[in-house]
C-alpha cells in the first residue's frame, strides 16, 4: 500500500507543472478518460490524471480490497462495525432475482411487503379513497423529519417536479419555529396530512415540530387530528401513543442508515408526489447502478472511477474541497444532499481499527446550481488562490420543450465553465485584450494581471439525457457508491456518525440553563451568551 501511495505522489510531482490541456494532444483523450452506463456519462478527461496515474489508482483500489468490501456490503455482512450492523439500503431497490440475506434471513419478503403497503397507501391518498375524517381529499402532505429523513425526500421531490401528479408535498426540518410556521401558515389543516419521519420517534427537532403541527391541526379540525397523521418509524409504541393508526406507520430495518433511506418508507413523500409507477422507475435506476457497480471491472466502473478521481484530488494533490455544480435548477438541493452523504459518511479521523488515519479523509463538499453560481463564487474557482475540483452535472435536454433556447444556453454555460477552468487565459492573451481596450504602459500590465486566469483547474462532468426518475435514482446511487469506495480506500467506517452525538448531549444539558438564563458550571463564553440571549 505504501508503495502505491509513493508512486502516485511521484507521478503527481513529475507532472506538477503539466497543463491538463496538453493531455488532449492524445486524440483519444476523451474516449479513454470517460465511461458510460445506461445513458449516464462520466467525463474525467479534464483532470491531470494520465494513464499511469489511473493504473496506480486502480491498483490502489484493488490493494484496498474495494471489490471484497463491495461484495461484503451487498451480501449483508455487518460492515458497519462500530454499530454491529449490515449496510443493505441497496435491498430497498433490488429486484426479485437478487439474494438478500441478513443474519441468515432473506429480507426480500419484508422489503416487498413494505413497498406494497406504501403503494396501497399512496394510491389511496392520491386516488381519494383515503380521506380526512371529514371526508375531504388530502391536498397537501407535510413531511416532518431532519437529516436523512428530510434531505433525501426533499431533494428528490423537488428534482422530480415534472412528474408530480399527486398532493403537494412540503418539508419541515429545522427546529427553528420559523420553519414549521412558514410552511403551515398557507395550508388548510382540513386537507393536510402530517407525515412524521423519525426511526426512533425520539429525534428532538422532529418531535418538537410534530407537536407544534398537531396543535395547528387541532386548531383547525378539532379532535379529529389522528386521521390527519401518518408516520415513518420503527417505534410503534411511540407512534401509537401519538394516536397514529398502525396501518399508517411504515418502519424500516436497522441495516438502512438515515442518509441512505430515501429508497424505502422515508421516500413515502416522493411516492405520494410522483406515484408508485414513477417511484418504481426511481428504484430501478438505482438498482441499475448497483448492478453496474457490482459487475463492471474497475477501469470502467463509474462509482470507482469517480471515487479514484476524488482520492487523487484529496490525497495526492492536497485539495481539501470539492464543488458540486448541477446545471439543473431542480437539482438545487443536490449539493446539500451530498454534503450529508459525503461529509457525515467520510468525515472520520480514525480507522476501522480505532487508530488515527494516516492521510486526510473526506473533503468539504458544497455547491449551488449553475448558472447562479457563476454570478457568485465562480470568481474564486477561476482566480482564487486555492484550487477546488469541480463536478458539473448537465442533462442533454430539459423538460420544457417550449423553452429549448433556455436549455441550450444552460448547456453552453456548463461546457464553457469546465473549459475555462482548464484552459485559463495567459498573461500574453490578457495583454492583447487590455491593449485593445486602450490601456498602455503601467496601466496595461496592471489591467492584464487582473484579466489573467491561471487555468489548469480540474473538473469532471456527469451528463445524462434527461432528469427522469430512473436517471435521478442512478445518479444518487452513483454518489452513494463513490462515498463507499473512498471510505474503503481510507480504511474508515462510512456508515456511522458518532460525531453528531456530543452536540446533542450538550444541548440537552443546556436547555434548562437557557430557560432560566444562567449557566454557572459552564465556561465564561457560554455563561455570557446564555445571559445575553435570556436578556
Amino acid at each position: 500500500m505504501t508503495d502505491v501511495w509513493d508512486l502516485l505522489a511521484a507521478n503527481h510531482f513529475a507532472a506538477e507543472e503539466r497543463r491538463i490541456l496538453s493531455l488532449f494532444d492524445e486524440p483519444d483523450r476523451f474516449s479513454a478518460f470517460s465511461a458510460e452506463v445506461d445513458g449516464i456519462l462520466l467525463d474525467y478527461s479534464k483532470t491531470n490524471i494520465d494513464a499511469s496515474a489511473r493504473a496506480l489508482l486502480i491498483d490502489l483500489a484493488r490493494q484496498s480490497s474495494v471489490e471484497d468490501r463491495r461484495d461484503d456490503m451487498f451480501s449483508g455482512c455487518k460492515i458497519n462495525a462500530t454499530e454491529g450492523r449490515a449496510v443493505l439500503h441497496t435491498a430497498l431497490r433490488a429486484n426479485d432475482e437478487q439474494d438478500l440475506v441478513v443474519d441468515g434471513e432473506d429480507v426480500r419478503p419484508g422489503v416487498a411487503s413494505t413497498l406494497e403497503r406504501m403503494r396501497v397507501f399512496c394510491q389511496g391518498v392520491r386516488g381519494g379513497t383515503i380521506r380526512t375524517p371529514a371526508g375531504k381529499e388530502f391536498t397537501d402532505i407535510v413531511n416532518i423529519g431532519i437529516g436523512g429523513s428530510d434531505l433525501g425526500p426533499a431533494m428528490a421531490t423537488l428534482a422530480l417536479t415534472p412528474y408530480h401528479d399527486g398532493p403537494r408535498c412540503h418539508f419541515v426540518s429545522n427546529v427553528d419555529g420559523a420553519h414549521v410556521h412558514d410552511v403551515l401558515k398557507n395550508l388548510d389543516p382540513t386537507t393536510t396530512m402530517i407525515l412524521v419521519a423519525s426511526k426512533t420517534f425520539t429525534t428532538i427537532e422532529t418531535m418538537t415540530n410534530a407537536r407544534s403541527a398537531i396543535m395547528w391541526l387541532k386548531a383547525g379540525v378539532g379532535a379529529q387530528t389522528t386521521g390527519h397523521l401518518a408516520a415513518i418509524s420503527s417505534a410503534v409504541d411511540r407512534t401509537s401513543a401519538m394516536g397514529i393508526d398502525p396501518d399508517r406507520v411504515f418502519g424500516f430495518e436497522d441495516w438502512v442508515g438515515g442518509r441512505y433511506s430515501l429508497w424505502g418508507p422515508i421516500g413515502l413523500s416522493i411516492m405520494l408526489a410522483i406515484g408508485p409507477q414513477a417511484f418504481g422507475q426511481f428504484l430501478a435506476g438505482a438498482n441499475a447502478m448497483d448492478r453496474h457497480f457490482q459487475s463492471t471491472e474497475l477501469g470502467q466502473n463509474l462509482p470507482v472511477l469517480l471515487a479514484l478521481v476524488g482520492i487523487w484530488h484529496r490525497n495526492i494533490c492536497g485539495y481539501g474541497s470539492r464543488a458540486v455544480l448541477p446545471y439543473d435548477q431542480r437539482l438545487s438541493r443536490f449539493p446539500a444532499y451530498l454534503q450529508q452523504l459525503d461529509m457525515e459518511s467520510n468525515g472520520k479521523r480514525v480507522t476501522l481499527q480505532g487508530e488515527q488515519v494516516e492521510r486526510p479523509t473526506g473533503p468539504i463538499v458544497w455547491g449551488e446550481p449553475g448558472t447562479n453560481g457563476q454570478h457568485a463564487f465562480y470568481q474564486l474557482l477561476h482566480q482564487g488562490t486555492d484550487i477546488i475540483p469541480t463536478e458539473f452535472l448537465i442533462a442533454a435536454e430539459g423538460h420544457e420543450i417550449d423553452l429549448r433556447e433556455h436549455h441550450e444556453l444552460l448547456k453552453s454555460n456548463c461546457l464553457a465553465q469546465s473549459e475555462a477552468l482548464m484552459v485559463g487565459r495567459s498573461q500574453e492573451q490578457a495583454l492583447k485584450i487590455s491593449a485593445k481596450l486602450g490601456f498602455t504602459e503601467e496601466a496595461l500590465h496592471n489591467q492584464a494581471a487582473h484579466r489573467t486566469f491561471p487555468g489548469n483547474r480540474p473538473s469532471v462532468t456527469i451528463a445524462y439525457q434527461k432528469l427522469t426518475p430512473f436517471n435521478l435514482g442512478a445518479l444518487i446511487a452513483l454518489y452513494e457508491h463513490r462515498v463507499f469506495v473512498e471510505g474503503v480506500v481510507w480504511g474508515i467506517n462510512s456508515f456511522d456518525q458518532w460525531g453528531v452525538e456530543l452536540g446533542k448531549e450538550l444541548a440537552n444539558t443546556l436547555l434548562p440553563m437557557v430557560r432560566r438564563g444562567h449557566a454557572d458550571d459552564k465556561d465564561s463564553s457560554t455563561q455570557g451568551l446564555v445571559a445575553f440571549l435570556k436578556s
